[in-house]
């Protein structure tokens, strides 16, 4: 067999894998999948000596296993429960040189961690899950009801900022009467949905138990506060742990400052070379004090030079979006078919007539069996902007997507709140709007008070939130097929179908909204997401 060039065949011959000794063999067994191929995953191994090895390995003529032979296992005991902190020591001062001599920030990206943060604030998990990335697991408001507690208390932050004393108290009374209203009314809100969706035959009892509770508990969540706590999971490269850290140590927040503490601690348990500057005050310091520094500025001077007020929006407004998007994508996904530069393919792609466009992106997006089938990086091309005013509690799900750019504004009543239509029809109207009103009263208190950066915890999740998300088409395409399934939430599920229709209507990128073939726009479905859409815009308009 062989390879085929300019009509020659030319012999295929396989690379022989290293030969090591029965000694080196029992050295290297511990440590790495195999010993014989030329892929192979290292194991047993601290991430510090994982990512040292990397980065040896890219300054030397050795292979990986050779490398580890000569300079990181001298002394190490055959035996196949060796010691995994094989090498640390070494790992450890190749670190310091990398760092230090040649400042080479990214041999951080060769080491990770999971850690897990738990009893912390949704202001907070806000905060930890802001980088892209690092991958997250947060605990879910749909399928974990939020009625146990921890020592005697609901699940909420109280703020160091909040001293003992009248507002303190106020405080908590408010949190503990949120937190009675939302457990109090779980189930009845169960039985509600019960008899408007009766069981299906086709249906087990635990299956439809499972729904019921999962309806009752996402249209209850409005009434959770900010400060309601969440535990969270993350991993993350030594690099995204220390940019994350920095940020943290820089934040207004007493909560997320005491968290990177105690991350930094126990990160450098496992992970230590890799965050060696965070607190150095000549080099971590200044990078959290240019954050800090930074976002107080600018903050002092948008309130010197923005006096307006908002202006009325619909929920999503497509900000911004390129008129030649469209032909740029086409151009794009002909690039790799033809030997033609791309300045010439985009000439040639403007010409074409929208069924020739739309054909070429037929072509390039195939025969998609689900959402996960997606097209290539060509729908990268062109980017939409837009700005969303929905609730905190559809922002937190938007919020999860963090490879497209996305931003938003502090969290306050200033917006008003959303009312889903079940909780008039359950009975719970008054309650609900009880709860709203106290968060906003408690929130102005705090404002009062002088702790803008602590009043977000006040606000409930059922106030509106303001914020944008600019992406490619292709995370546009992501976003928008697996936000508007119709498994979602309604509110998130209402959004991204807006979304979808701008991208065909305002920009007019009939192709591109037609190639996000999982995006749910039936009718039945439409009809009743118009339905919701009017009863959840119920709002309390606050100045």
């Amino acid at each position: 067999m062989g390879l085929v060039y300019n009509h020659r065949v030319v012999p295929v011959v396989a690379a022989s894998a290293e030969t090591f000794t029965e000694q080196e063999r029992q050295q290297l067994a511990p440590y790495f999948t195999n010993l014989d191929g030329h892929v192979f995953a290292l194991t047993n191994l601290p991430e510090t000596v994982k990512g040292a090895l990397f980065a040896r390995y890219s300054r030397s003529a050795k292979s990986l296993r050779r490398l580890f032979l000569d300079e990181f296992a001298s002394g190490v005991p055959p035996a196949p429960h060796a010691d995994a902190g094989v090498g640390i020591e070494r790992a450890e001062k190749l670190y310091a040189r990398v760092f230090n001599d040649y400042g080479d920030d990214s041999v951080a990206q060769l080491g990770g961690a999971h850690i897990a943060c738990e009893y912390v604030s949704n202001v907070l998990t806000k905060v930890l899950e802001w980088g892209r990335l690092m991958a997250y697991l947060e605990q879910s408001t749909r399928y974990v009801p939020y009625t146990d507690k921890l020592h005697g208390r609901w699940r909420y932050h109280v703020p160091a900022e909040i001293a003992a004393g009248a507002l303190r108290d106020a405080y908590e009374r408010t949190m503990d009467e949120t937190f009675e209203v939302y457990a109090r009314w779980i189930p009845p809100m169960q039985e509600y949905f019960a008899r408007r969706y009766p069981k299906n035959e086709t249906d087990s009892d635990a299956v439809h138990r499972a729904a019921i509770r999962a309806k009752a508990l996402d249209t209850l969540r409005g009434l959770l506060p900010a400060a309601t706590q969440s535990n969270l999971g993350i991993y993350g490269t030594g690099q995204a742990f220390e940019a994350l850290l920095l940020r943290m140590r820089a934040h207004p927040l007493t909560e997320v400052r005491e968290c990177a503490d105690q991350m930094l601690v126990e990160l450098r348990k496992v992970i230590p070379a890799f965050l060696v500057s965070v607190d150095q005050p000549e080099r971590g310091g200044r990078w959290s004090k240019y954050v800090a520094e930074t976002r107080e500025r600018i903050l002092e001077t948008a309130a010197q030079l923005v006096v307006d007020e908002p202006e009325e929006r619909d929920e999503v407004v497509l900000a911004d979006f390129d008129p030649d998007g469209e032909a740029k994508v086409v151009a794009a996904a002909l690039y790799s078919a033809t030997a033609l530069p791309d300045d010439q393919l985009l000439a040639i792609a403007r010409r074409m007539t929208p069924d020739d466009r739309a054909r070429v992106l037929r072509s390039y997006v195939g025969e998609r069996a689900n959402r996960r089938h997606r097209p290539g990086r060509a729908f990268e091309r062109t980017a939409y902007r837009f700005d969303v005013l929905t609730d905190y509690g559809a922002f937190r799900d938007l919020q999860r997507h963090r490879l497209l750019t996305i931003e938003w504004q502090p969290l306050s009543p200033r917006h008003g709140f959303t009312e889903p239509d079940a909780i008039h029809e359950a009975g719970a109207h008054d309650d609900w709007q009880r709860v709203l009103e106290a968060s906003a009263a408690l929130h102005d208190r705090i404002v009062g008070a002088g702790l803008p950066s602590v009043a977000p915890y006040a606000v409930a999740m059922a106030y509106r939130i303001r914020f944008y998300m600019e992406m490619n088409a292709r995370e546009a395409m992501h976003v928008i097929e697996l936000r508007s399934a119709p498994q979602g939430h309604p509110a998130y599920r209402r959004v991204c179908q807006r979304m979808h229709t701008l991208i065909a209507d305002a920009a007019g990128h009939h192709a591109i909204a037609g190639a996000m073939k999982f995006a749910d726009h039936s009718e039945v479905e439409l009809e009743r997401l118009g339905s919701e859409r009017a009863l959840e815009q119920k709002r309390l308009t606050r100045p």
